[in-house]
């Protein structure tokens, strides 16, 4: 192997306690380091490996992993500082589906978690070779390695032959080794990241002796804050910044740090990530913007090849309020309140608004990380230290981009299930997404992926920093409410009209009260208040009467949440501070939300306290505001309220087949392509995905033949053209439909062959399909997201998939919903039920409701099929018919190019 693919093979990820280790194929120069690896090999430890002590089989295993390239051999190394830790290997015998595997690991290294993070490397890119099952020969004494096999998350077989023990491991990639491997990541993240936001010493680098620099300003951050531990600066230049001793470089220091600030010019980052490195810093903050390629890369090696976690370039810095620790490294305008919301923010700017707003409304913050390029430590990465920190309860994010975002939709998924995590949507529109990669380096991310990945993982995203905010407000000082009916109550009749719009308009419910509460809420409230829904409780309502009557709210099961609606009045009966006492009084006991809209407020939102110290309510300037933020809380409580799913097995599907087919097509054609008739059906029969019958012609006869054995009893028949291509038949008017009888079907094909200028390849002819509800399904791979599935009407197209600029995917009669691949059972009824033309499929039209199982099932085998084919660049279905007896796909349209399998839950760093 060339240095070049060596260096491009390289991946880099950590172990059980948070070092960094490199992971990559043996090349023939590792030799006499691999023999090494033996060699220092204590004789018990030769004998479990090799079941003898014998040096000479050390030599032999040396031999074998550099020995010359050859079929279904893999071996991969782990090392650090140069040092080999670990080597495990696999070899294919005549079952190529099933490998030989061992593994070895240095003396003093074990328990950190070298072997099992080889062999998930390994299992890796055995699954991508079609390897589907390995097989380990142990001694039964071993215990180490039999667990190792047990725990790694994968299904596992024993058989004890006398003092030997043979293990058969099966490759299923299913849930359970997914979070077997999420644990084992959660846990080595975590202890990585301890040195960045509890480093028991710190230094700035680049702090300047006058004021005015960005590195000052840090220093005096961390000084001002009350740090508890070691703090220095480094500047060649002086002795002493601020109070802090100074000392002229990294390695000078009378102790390594933990962390290192870096602020020095863009030229310098390099250099100083290097020295940093060398002297065993474990993590860098780097706040210096404007690095070029050559520079990034040059920080982006250093830290890894010296095992450091890295925040920026180009943040802000990072926060932990921990009284024991109290870090503010940051260079924010103030130091922010402590408290319970955890923040991750791509930019700095929004990380202010984000602090200054968190602590105005006293929800405070427990840790905080402006990520800027974010070229290690991500969204992802805070998500992980969140749930396991014991301080933060709420998760806020602002993120242009994402660099792994199926393992995010993971972790995001289940951290939401212990703490609301809310993120403001950046990069809706077309200037916003250009903005954003220009602002991060990062790549644009379309709104529907975005939104698809948001939905399914339960992350609130809103549309503004401000809608975050009154979110969280909300989020933080309530419970959840059950569900979408609200009800309000106002002082003043216009406002409860525009508080009943705002409601509605965000898609809240305001059920009309029954006979029983209507008159309960008349025994409590002033002669002349009006007990529907609004409730105008009029301006003479007391404190005691507002009090009675939102009580009686919440005693009625009808209603899940109050909103009430108060502005000042010149009535004495009570006074606006005595209507807001009235909301206060005991709020933690309520077992609904209840929300106040002052018009006159100043402030967006704001926490009004409890009478009685008992919690706090969310107070908003806007009704809007606070609809808005009530919708948030109502579909997250339905979230939460929704069983996970399981990605069904699909026990039928042909996916070796598939392969097949799909490597057989791209060996003809290299550069990809859109599959011929034939292979598309083909490829299409392996995830036994639903077709109307079909024939292909080449000729006019051929084309009437085909026309009179599909035809039927009334001999009606479709003709579609077909030339291998991106264009579409439809946008060509490349289809005749409804022809019946000889005649118009050589009409038809003479017409194709006018029109084209040239017989076309070939037509396809198909029965002309009976009435039913037209849908459209499809997949458009995303280079970063992966799989996209798509649902939607189907049929003539108005509208194109405005999100999707790259698709080729033909376009539909209303924008469809997306979800990413792979899909659970309840994802697919999701994305089925949400859609503009989820009314058709039960029946709105009278035709009667279509099969919907049939129509999940299609969606699930769709899934499978993305799932499978990295290859597999579209999909297009259009139009699907539903009817009440089943699914078929009319028209499909398949597109492949050639892509290698990407294992996004492997662990791996940026």
């Amino acid at each position: 192997m060339t240095d070049h693919l060596l260096e491009r093979s390289r991946t880099y990820a950590l172990l059980a306690d948070g070092t960094t280790v490199c992971i990559r194929p043996v090349a023939p120069g590792d030799h006499d380091r691999l023999k090494g690896l033996y060699d220092e090999m204590s004789s018990e430890n030769l004998r479990l490996r090799f079941f003898s002590p014998s040096r000479r089989s050390a030599a032999m295993a040396a031999d074998r992993a550099c020995g010359p390239a050859r079929p279904g051999y893999r071996a991969l190394l782990a090392e650090a500082q140069g040092r080999v830790l670990g080597l495990a290997e696999y070899e294919t015998g005549k079952e190529k589906d099933s490998a030989e595997i061992s593994i070895a690991v240095a003396d003093g290294l074990h328990h950190r978690g070298v072997g099992t993070l080889l062999i998930e490397h390994l299992v890796s890119a055995a699954r991508a070779e079609g390897v589907t099952v390995f097989t380990a020969d142990a001694l039964s004494e071993n215990r180490e390695v039999l667990r190792l096999f047990a725990d790694l998350g994968l299904r596992t077989a024993r058989r004890f032959e006398g003092t030997e023990t043979r293990c058969t491991i099966h490759l299923d990639q299913d849930d359970s080794y997914l979070s077997a491997v999420e644990y084992r990541g959660r846990a080595a993240d975590v202890a990585s990241l301890r040195p960045l936001l509890c480093p028991e010493t710190v230094a700035v680098v680049g702090a300047g002796r006058t004021p005015g620099s960005v590195g000052r300003a840090v220093l005096h951050h961390i000084r001002t804050g009350g740090y508890t531990h070691r703090l220095f600066a480094v500047n060649p230049n002086a002795t002493s910044i601020l109070g802090v001793p100074c000392y002229p470089s990294v390695s000078a220091l009378p102790r390594t740090p933990d962390l290192v600030v870096v602020a020095v010019p863009a030229a310098a980052v390099p250099v100083t990530a290097e020295e940093c490195g060398k002297a065993g810093v474990r993590a860098l903050l780097v706040v210096t913007s404007g690095l070029d390629p050559d520079q990034a890369q040059a920080l982006r090696t250093a830290c890894h090849t010296h095992g450091m976690r890295l925040v920026g370039p180009n943040c802000l810095g990072v926060c932990h309020t921990d009284a024991a620790l109290r870090l503010d490294a940051t260079f924010a305008a103030a130091h922010p309140r402590p408290g319970s919301a955890g923040v991750a923010v791509q930019s700095g700017g929004i990380g202010i608004a984000l602090l200054e707003g968190l602590s105005r409304l006293g929800i405070g913050v427990s840790s905080f990380v402006s990520l800027g390029d974010k070229y290690d430590v991500s969204g992802n990465d805070m998500l992980q230290w969140w749930e396991t920190d014991g301080r933060t309860d709420l998760a806020l994010l602002h993120l242009e981009s994402f660099g792994n975002p199926r393992a995010f939709s993971r972790t995001a998924r289940r951290v939401a299930r212990r703490m609301p995590v809310l993120t403001v949507d950046a990069g809706r529109s077309t200037a916003g997404r250009r903005a954003a990669a220009s602002h991060t380096a990062a790549a644009a991310t379309p709104t529907m992926t975005r939104g698809a990945l948001f939905t399914q993982a339960g992350v609130t995203a809103t549309r503004s920093v401000g809608e975050l905010l009154e979110a969280a407000a909300l989020l933080y000082s309530q419970t959840l409410p059950e569900g979408n009916r609200v009800a309000v109550v106002t002082n003043a009749g216009g406002a409860g009209v525009l508080a009943a719009d705002a409601c509605a308009e965000a898609g809240l419910d305001l059920p009309s009260f029954p006979p029983a509460t209507t008159g309960a809420l008349r025994v409590v409230l002033p002669d002349g208040a009006a007990v529907g829904n609004p409730v105008d409780a009029t301006a003479a309502v007391s404190e005691k009467q507002l009090t009675d009557c939102v009580n009686t709210l919440m005693e009625y099961p009808g209603v899940d949440a109050v909103l009430v609606a108060l502005v000042p009045t010149a009535v004495a009966v009570a006074t606006g501070d005595h209507l807001i006492h009235a909301l206060t009084a005991e709020p933690g006991r309520r077992p609904k939300p209840v929300l106040a809209v002052c018009l006159e407020q100043d402030l967006p939102v704001r926490l009004l306290p409890a009478a009685d110290a008992g919690g706090t309510v969310p107070s908003y300037a806007e009704p809007q505001a606070a609809a808005r933020a009530l919708a948030h809380a109502a579909d997250r409580a339905a979230w939460l309220a929704r069983p996970t799913g399981t990605v069904p097995a699909l026990d039928d599907v042909e996916t070796e087949r598939a392969h097949t087919i799909a490597d057989a097509y791209l060996a003809v054609h290299p550069d990809g392509g859109r599959l011929d008739p034939h292979t598309c059906a083909d490829l299409l029969a392996c995830y036994g995905i639903p077709r109307l019958p079909w024939a292909w012609a080449e000729t006019e006869d051929e084309a009437v033949r085909a026309a009179q054995r599909l035809g039927g009893a009334d001999g009606r028949v479709v003709m579609k053209a077909y030339r291998p291509g991106p264009v579409h038949g439809s946008e060509e008017r490349a289809v005749h439909l409804d022809l019946r009888g000889e005649p118009q079907v050589r009409a038809a094909f003479q017409d194709l062959a006018t029109r084209f200028g040239a017989p076309p390849t070939g037509v396809v002819v198909q029965p002309l399909a009976r009435r039913g509800t037209e849908l459209f399904a499809g997949v458009v791979q995303d280079e970063v997201f992966g799989p996209l599935v798509l649902f939607g009407p189907g049929g003539t197209a108005t509208e194109v998939l405005a999100d999707l600029p790259q698709s080729r995917l033909r376009s539909t009669g209303g924008t469809p919903m997306a979800r990413l691949a792979p899909l659970t059972d309840h994802d697919v009824h999701d994305l089925i039920t949400s859609t503009r033309c989820a009314p058709l499929l039960f029946g709105a039209r009278g035709d009667g409701p279509v099969d919907l199982e049939a129509v999940e099932r299609l969606v699930q085998r769709l899934s499978r099929m993305a799932t499978d084919l990295p290859q597999l660049a579209e999909a297009d279905f259009n139009p699907v018919l539903a009817t009440a007896d089943g699914v078929t796909v009319l028209d499909a349209r398949v597109r492949l190019l050639p892509r290698r399998p990407h294992d996004p839950y492997l662990r791996r760093l940026r």
